[in-house]
């Protein structure tokens, strides 16, 4: 919001959170298209429309980015948070650096890895949301207690205009980011069952509406509220410009925390199962405790050197949005049911469709170039492991 203002920034806030939920419905009625088939994986859908030797090409290398960058980007923000957290409740204690806190929020994750499916972390991912609920309230509530600055301003942050270029191109993959649930929404609806009179596509459509009702009211509340109140100032984490009441703050930095690790979870365990299947059909390895500890192990100290590496939580948000967040979440879905379904030339679907593609297309093109730049400006001027 704080780079593209209040029209631009509500209008693509809008929209999005229009065209993904239209895209996630399609993802819903795809997964069974094929009557006595269920596309269990985003890559079985992708093989069906796109052929077996081009599906996975198209769909995969975007389902990992997704799925990898959202674990950077989480190990990032547990890391900082924490440090938060400790910075707020205890003043006098002597600072430690924010690498040390990525590292101690890494290493839940070596613990919790070793769950094996989507079922046994069903707690940890209800905790995460009820979490997420709990710290956004927070965050708008707190913008309204807080009031505006006297002398908040929403204009363009006074920059160059190619910094200011790169900088809103940037803002629309944060915006984008906020709508990843489709890389795993076919392996979350697979865990459903599903007979003639009740398929799997009826309670995973009720759970995705819940799902978007709660997205809708963290999200928009947070983004203009704490847009009104702090204009162009706002942080990437507006819980940084919320200093009173302490323990409130520090409260709604610890239920980041948990929030991120039950999200991590969720969008690690198709990578395990991708990793482990590679493992056991190209390499031999058999199925067992030994091999899920070797693979899940390697995965998690991978994003945590990462995110360790990188900490720029808001430029990695922009580069991994757009890079691809905005194909699997806007145009891979509607280029798959084209493809599939066939509707009407012209007919409200087809260009809603064609719609979502075109604002995908742009939203990658233009937030992957903004946030890859970003983060090298970024680099240029940061003291690495420091």
């Amino acid at each position: 919001m704080a780079y593209l203002g209040w029209g631009p920034g509500t209008i693509m806030l809008v929209l999005t959170w229009g065209l993904t939920l239209n895209t996630m419905w399609q993802m819903v009625q795809l997964h069974e298209c094929v009557p006595g088939t269920r596309f269990d994986r985003y890559i079985d859908l992708g093989r069906y429309a796109f052929g077996p030797k081009l599906g996975p090409w198209i769909v995969l290398p975007q389902q990992l980015i997704v799925q990898v960058g959202c674990c950077i980007v989480y190990m990032v923000t547990g890391g900082k948070c924490l440090k938060q957290f400790v910075d707020v409740t205890c003043s006098t204690c002597t600072p430690v650096r924010p690498t040390y806190w990525i590292l101690a929020f890494g290493g839940v994750h070596f613990l919790l890895s070793q769950l094996p499916n989507f079922n046994s972390v069903a707690g940890v991912s209800l905790a995460a949301a009820v979490m997420s609920l709990s710290y956004s309230t927070i965050a708008w509530a707190g913008s309204i207690a807080h009031g505006r600055l006297p002398d908040v301003s929403y204009g363009y942050k006074a920059t160059s205009p190619s910094e200011s270029t790169f900088r809103i191109f940037n803002a629309l993959g944060q915006i984008s980011f906020a709508f990843a649930g489709h890389a795993v929404a076919l392996e979350i609806q697979a865990t459903m069952p599903s007979t003639p009179e009740r398929p799997s596509k009826v309670p995973m459509w009720q759970g995705v509406m819940g799902a978007y009702f709660v997205n809708a009211i963290c999200y928009f509340p947070v983004a203009l509220i704490c847009y009104w109140a702090f204009g162009q100032d706002v942080d990437d984490n507006v819980l940084n410009n919320l200093q009173r009441p302490a323990w409130l703050i520090a409260s709604a930095n610890l239920m980041v925390v948990v929030h991120v690790i039950g999200s991590y979870q969720v969008f690690a365990i198709p990578v395990f199962d991708l990793l482990e299947r590679m493992m056991v059909n190209k390499f031999g390895f058999k199925h067992g405790v030994v091999l899920r500890f070797f693979t899940r192990t390697i995965y998690v100290a991978f994003t945590l050197f990462i995110g360790v590496s990188f900490p720029f939580f808001g430029d990695l948000l922009g580069f991994f949005g757009g890079f691809g967040f905005a194909p699997t979440s806007f145009f891979l879905p509607s280029i798959m049911w084209l493809i599939i379904k066939k509707p009407k030339r012209f007919s409200i679907t087809w260009l809603v469709n064609w719609i979502s593609i075109i604002v995908g297309v742009f939203i990658m093109l233009a937030s992957t170039i903004g946030g890859l730049r970003n983060i090298i400006a970024d680099s240029s001027a940061y003291r690495f492991y420091a």
